[in-house]
C-alpha cells in the first residue's frame, strides 16, 4: 500500500508539474496550494520532484545550447560585418534626412498656407451660406418696415406672419433674429391700434356723411317712385316703357324716359347711380376687419364696432328741438338715418360677420320705435298742414326707402294714420279761421245779382237751383249771402287738401274714400258746426243776421248731396257701397238752424226785456189815461217790423218765434203786476194796465206772422186776460162759484195770482187806496172782499196740500 500511495503521489506530482508548465501564471496559485493541502511533507517531495525536473530541464538547455553554439557564433560574427555597413548606412540615411528636411520645409510652409486658405474658404462659405438664410428674413423684416410706411397694415401682418412662421425660425439662434422675434408683437399691437384709430376716423366720417348718404339714397327712391307714376301712366295711355335698370353703377332707360324730380329739372337718362361706396370710403373698415382677423381678435373688434354704431345710433334718433318748425328739420333727420341704416345694409352685405342680420333688425326695431315717438311728439306741435304733409311725403320716402333695402316699415306707415289725424286737425284749426273769416266778411243779406255773367259765375261755384228766381229779369237776389259759395268751395278745397295726404299710402280708393268722407264730416260737424255756433253766440249778430243764417244753412244742407257726389267723383267709388261713410252736414246744418232759432228766440225775448225796463207805471193812478203806454206801442211796432222780415224763414220759424215773442210778452206782463216788490196797485192801474194788454191783444189779432189758425196766437195772452177781466168786472162770486170746472169763465185765473194781486188792491191804511172809499160808501163791500181774500186763502192752501 505504501507502494501504492508513492505511485500515486508521483503522479499527481507529475500533473501538477504539466499544469504549472502549461498554465498560466496567474492560475498558479491554487496548483500550489494543492500541493500544501494536501499530505503532511508532501510539499517536501514536490520540491524534490521539481528540482529534478529542473536539473533535467537545464541539461536538455545545456544539449539545445551546446547543438546550435556554433551557429550562434557565425551569426555574431556576420553581425560584425554587418555592424560596419549598419553604421555607414545610418549616415546616408541621416543625410538624406537632412536634405529632406532642407527640401520639404518650403512645402511645408506652402502647405500650411494652403490649409489657412482652405480654412477660409470654408468659413466663406458657411458665411454666405448662413447669409443666405438670413437675407429673406431681413428682406421680410425690412418690407415690413416700408409697408407700414406705407400703411398696408393687413400686407405688413401678412409679412410678419411669414417673417415668424418661415424665417425667422431657420436663424433664431441669431440674436438679431431674436431681437426681431420680440419685436413683432409690439409692431402688431401698433398695426391694431393704427387701424382702430382709422376706424374710429371713419365712424366719424361716416357719422358726418350719413345725411349725404341718406339724402342721395331718398332722392334715388323718389325717382324710383316717379319713374314708376310715370311707366303707369304711360301704361295705362298705351305707350308702355321698359323699366330703368343699373349696371356697372350706371342707370339706363329704354324708348328714352326722362325722370322728373320734385324740382321740375329732367335729369338725363344715363345719368349716374350713387351708392354708399361712391360717398363713403369703407376700406378702414375692412381694412380692420381683416388686421383684426389675421391676428385672431375678430370678435373683440366686432363688439367694438357694434358697439360705437349703437352709439352712433342713438345719436342720429336724436331730433333737433326745434326740428318740428320746417320741413328741412324733419329732412335731415330722416337722411341722417337713411344714411345709417344704408351704410349698415352695405357692411351686412360686403363683410362677412362684422355685423349679423339679428344685428341690423335690433338696431332698426329700437330705431323704429324711437322715431315713431319723436315723430307723435314733434308732428303734435306742428299747427301747419303744409308742413305736415310735407313731413308726410318725407315719411313716405323714408319708408319706401329702408323698405328697398329690406327693413320693415309697416308701423311707420301705421303711423301715417296718426299723422294724417294731426294733419287733419292742422286743416280743421286752418279751415275754423278761414270759415270765421269768412263769416266776420259777410254782410249777411241777399247776394245781389246784376248780369247773367254774374248770375253763372255764382251758380259755378254753388249748386243753385231755384224756377222761380231764375224766371225773374235781371237784377235779381238769390236769397243766400256771399257766405254761403265761400263756405261750399272751401269745403271742396279742404277734400282737396285731405285728398293730398291719401296719396301714395298705397291705399284703396275705397279706404281714401272712407278717410275723405270722415274727415269731411269732422269739418262740417265740429269745425263749421263749431263756427256757426259762435257765430249765433255773438253779440253783434242781430236778428236780420240771424233770419240769414238760418237761410244759408238751409242752402248748406241741401248742397251737402253735390258734396258726396264731389268725393264720389275723385275716388270712383260708388256711395252705394257697402260701409261707405255718409255726410252728416244734413245733422250739422239742422243744429246750426235749431240753434239760430233758438237765438232768435232768445234775442227777440230780451229784445222784449229791454222795451219792458222802459215801462214807468204809477201803480197809484187814480184813473188811467185812457191810452196804451208808449213804450208798449214803440215794441208793438218793433215786434211788426221784425215779422215782417221773419216772412222769408222757412218753415214755421216765424210762427214759433211770434208765439214765442208773444208767450215771453205776457209772461213778463204778469211777472210786473206780481213783483214782489210791488206793494199796492190802484184801479186805475189797473186799467192802464188793461189799456197795454189791450194793444197786445190787438197785435195777436192782427196775424203779424201768416199762417196762425184763428185766435191761437191771442190765446198766449189769456191769463192776463181773464186776470184782469175778473179785476176790472169784478165777478168773485162767478169766479168762486166756477172754479175748477172746465167751462169757468175765468179758467186760466190761479188763486195763488188772483190772492196775491187782491192783497196789493186791499186797504193798506195808506191815502187814495181805492177801498177806503169802499168802506164809506159800503161797508159790506169790504166784508165782501174779505170774505174772497179768506176763499181765496183756503183754494191755495188745499191746492198746496
Amino acid at each position: 500500500m505504501a507502494e501504492n500511495e508513492t505511485l500515486e503521489c508521483i503522479t499527481e506530482h507529475e500533473r501538477i508539474l504539466q499544469e504549472i508548465e502549461s498554465t498560466d501564471t496567474a492560475c498558479v496559485g491554487p496548483t500550489l496550494r494543492s500541493i500544501y493541502d494536501d499530505q503532511p511533507n508532501a510539499h517536501k517531495r514536490f520540491m524534490e520532484k521539481l528540482d529534478a525536473r529542473i536539473r533535467n530541464h537545464d541539461r536538455e538547455i545545456e544539449k539545445m545550447c551546446n547543438f546550435h553554439h556554433q551557429g550562434f557564433v557565425d551569426a555574431i560574427t556576420e553581425l560584425l560585418k554587418v555592424r560596419a555597413d549598419a553604421e555607414k548606412l545610418m549616415g546616408q540615411v541621416t543625410d538624406t534626412n537632412r536634405r529632406l528636411q532642407e527640401a520639404g520645409r518650403e512645402v511645408t510652409a506652402q502647405t500650411e498656407e494652403v490649409i489657412r486658405c482652405r480654412i477660409q474658404q470654408r468659413n466663406m462659405a458657411t458665411t454666405v451660406e448662413k447669409l443666405q438664410l438670413c437675407i429673406p428674413g431681413n428682406t421680410a423684416a425690412w418690407m415690413v418696415s416700408l409697408i407700414l410706411v406705407c400703411m398696408k397694415y393687413y400686407a405688413a401682418l401678412k409679412t410678419m406672419e411669414q417673417l415668424e412662421k418661415v424665417y425667422i425660425p431657420r436663424v433664431s439662434h441669431y440674436r438679431f433674429c431674436q431681437i426681431m422675434a420680440e419685436n413683432l408683437p409690439r409692431l402688431r399691437e401698433e398695426i391694431k391700434e393704427i387701424s382702430m384709430s382709422d376706424l374710429k376716423d371713419f365712424l366719424e366720417s361716416i357719422r358726418k356723411h350719413s345725411d349725404k348718404v341718406g339724402e342721395t339714397a331718398m332722392r334715388q327712391a323718389q325717382q324710383h317712385r316717379t319713374f314708376n307714376s310715370a311707366v303707369a301712366k304711360q301704361a295705362s295711355t298705351g305707350h308702355y316703357t321698359k323699366p330703368m335698370y343699373s349696371l356697372n353703377g350706371r342707370t339706363h332707360t329704354h324708348n328714352g324716359l326722362m325722370i322728373e324730380e320734385d324740382s321740375g329739372e329732367e335729369e338725363e337718362a344715363d345719368e349716374e347711380v350713387l351708392t354708399a361706396q361712391d360717398l363713403v370710403d369703407f376700406s378702414p373698415v375692412y381694412r380692420c376687419l381683416h388686421i383684426y382677423t389675421v391676428l385672431g381678435d375678430r370678435e373683440t373688434f366686432e363688439n367694438y364696432y357694434r358697439k360705437q354704431r349703437k352709439k352712433q345710433a342713438r345719436l342720429v334718433l336724436q331730433p333737433q328741438a326745434n326740428m318740428h318748425e320746417t320741413v328741412e328739420g324733419y329732412r335731415r333727420y330722416f337722411n341722417q338715418i337713411v344714411g345709417f341704416f344704408v351704410v349698415e345694409d352695405h357692411i351686412l352685405h360686403a363683410t362677412q360677420g362684422l355685423v349679423t342680420r339679428a344685428f341690423t333688425d335690433e338696431l332698426w326695431n329700437m330705431a323704429l320705435s324711437k322715431i315713431i315717438a319723436v315723430l307723435r311728439t314733434h308732428s303734435s306741435y306742428c299747427e301747419d298742414p303744409d308742413l305736415v304733409l310735407e313731413l308726410k311725403n318725407l315719411i313716405v320716402i323714408f319708408a319706401d326707402t329702408l323698405q328697398g333695402y329690406g327693413f320693415p316699415v309697416n308701423r311707420l306707415f301705421d303711423l301715417l294714420f296718426e299723422v294724417r289725424d294731426q294733419y287733419n286737425e292742422t286743416l280743421l284749426k286752418k279751415w275754423a279761421l278761414v270759415f270765421r273769416e269768412i263769416f266776420e266778411l259777410d254782410n249777411y243779406s241777399p247776394i245781389p245779382v246784376e248780369t247773367e255773367e254774374e248770375y253763372k259765375h255764382v251758380v259755378s261755384r254753388f249748386p243753385f237751383h231755384d224756377t222761380e228766381i231764375e224766371k225773374q229779369d235781371f237784377p235779381k237776389k238769390l236769397p243766400m249771402s256771399q257766405s254761403v259759395p265761400q263756405i261750399y268751395t272751401q269745403v271742396k278745397e279742404f277734400i282737396y287738401a285731405s285728398l293730398k295726404f291719401s296719396e301714395s299710402l298705397h291705399r284703396s280708393s275705397t279706404e281714401i274714400d272712407d278717410m275723405l268722407r270722415k274727415s269731411t264730416n269732422l269739418l262740417l260737424t265740429r269745425t263749421l258746426s263749431s263756427c256757426l255756433q259762435n257765430l249765433i253766440k255773438k253779440p253783434h249778430i242781430g236778428l236780420t243776421e240771424l233770419v240769414q243764417i238760418i237761410i244759408n244753412t238751409t242752402h248748406l244742407e241741401q248742397a251737402c248731396r253735390y258734396l258726396e257726389e264731389f268725393i264720389t267723383n275723385i275716388t270712383n267709388v260708388s256711395p252705394e257701397t257697402v260701409h261707405t261713410t255718409r255726410l252728416y252736414g244734413l245733422s250739422t246744418f239742422k243744429d246750426a238752424r235749431h240753434a239760430a232759432e233758438g237765438e232768435i228766440y232768445t234775442k227777440l225775448n230780451q229784445k222784449i226785456d229791454e222795451f219792458i225796463q222802459l215801462a214807468d207805471y204809477e201803480w197809484g193812478m187814480a184813473e188811467s189815461d185812457g191810452r196804451a203806454s208808449g213804450y208798449l206801442m214803440d215794441l208793438i211796432n218793433f215786434l211788426r217790423s221784425t215779422f215782417q222780415v221773419f216772412t222769408h224763414l222757412p218753415g214755421k220759424v216765424a210762427q214759433t218765434a211770434c208765439m214765442s215773442a208773444c208767450k215771453h210778452l205776457s209772461t213778463s206782463l204778469m211777472q210786473m203786476l206780481l213783483d214782489t216788490e210791488l206793494k199796492q196797485i190802484s184801479m186805475g192801474a189797473i186799467q192802464q194796465f188793461n189799456l197795454d194788454v189791450i194793444q197786445c191783444e190787438l197785435f195777436a189779432s192782427s196775424e203779424p206772422v201768416p199762417g196762425f189758425q184763428g185766435d191761437t196766437l191771442q190765446l198766449a195772452f189769456i191769463d192776463l186776460r181773464q186776470l184782469l177781466d175778473l179785476f176790472m168786472v169784478w165777478d168773485w162770486s162767478t169766479y168762486l162759484a166756477d172754479y175748477g170746472q172746465p167751462t169757468s169763465k175765468y179758467l186760466r185765473v190761479n188763486p195763488a195770482t188772483a190772492l196775491a194781486l187782491l192783497e196789493k188792491m186791499k186797504d193798506t191804511s195808506k191815502k187814495n187806496n181805492i177801498f177806503s172809499q169802499f168802506r164809506k160808501n159800503d161797508r159790506d163791500k169790504q166784508k165782501l172782499i174779505e170774505t174772497v181774500v179768506k176763499q181765496l186763502r183756503s183754494l191755495v192752501n188745499g191746492m198746496s196740500s
